[in-house]
């Protein structure tokens, strides 16, 4: 049972920290999507702009639904924005547009923790999907007094995929941010003031991933905590 409620803790904690960093990007997502842009630009126009002026004309800027549902799609070449973004001609709307334009320039200039990340996305599937079921099948087995810990340290292993993911995202979320916000100045796409609201939204959107690696990495230590005082015992 404590091992049980050790997990519960943590999980407990860590989900009331995202919840909070969550509820606070929206909050700024909200605040800056009221504040329109001086040169009236929509989402779907910064972000055509962005990719042309990095030379980039193989990438369809759509519309998706959702709230904060925007995201690059390597596989197929499309920048999704979501209704809020693809439309709005405000600074959340331009900070958005532009961000997941830096993935689409990432992928264009072949950087290498894109690369990485995408590689590992298969893998990391599989992962997610079986690690929880059988680090808990190895809980129990442990539980019941079976020696054999071969199932845990399983579920360990697939665990760590996600985990390793989510640390490898940092970089990438971050760079592409970096270009974002680089574009933005160098263009004067923004006023000064414009530009300082894009960067705090992008900075608590990135916090988001942040939080989420921390997570994940604090989980995989509890659960190695776990197996390794199994193992003495």
């Amino acid at each position: 049972m404590g091992i049980y409620m050790g997990y519960y803790v943590l999980a407990g904690v860590m989900f009331l920290i995202g919840m909070l960093v969550s509820n606070r990007l929206k909050a700024k997502f909200t605040e800056y999507g009221q504040i329109p842009l001086q040169n009236r630009m929509s989402g779907k126009q910064v972000a055509e702009k962005m990719l042309r002026d990095n030379g980039i004309y193989d990438v369809q800027v759509i519309s998706t639904p959702g709230f904060l549902s925007d995201h690059y799609n390597p596989a197929d070449k499309t920048v999704n924005l979501s209704p809020e973004v693809y439309e709005g001609q405000s600074i959340s709307s331009a900070a958005v547009a532009s961000h997941e334009c830096g993935h689409a320039v990432q992928h264009a200039t072949q950087y290498s923790m894109l690369q990485m990340r995408s590689k590992m996305v298969p893998a990391v599937k599989i992962g997610t999907n079986l690690s929880q079921w059988v680090i808990m099948a190895g809980i129990g087995m442990m539980g019941f007094g079976h020696g054999n810990q071969t199932i845990f340290l399983i579920g360990i292993i697939l665990f760590s995929l996600s985990t390793i993911f989510s640390i490898v995202t940092l970089p990438v979320e971050y760079d592409a941010s970096h270009r974002a916000l680089a574009w933005l100045e160098n263009t004067n796409t923004l006023t000064y003031e414009e530009h300082d609201k894009a960067k705090d939204a992008l900075k608590w959107a990135a916090r988001t991933y942040v939080v989420a690696a921390i997570s994940s990495v604090a989980t995989l230590l509890y659960y190695v905590m776990i197996f390794m005082n199994r193992s003495r015992d």
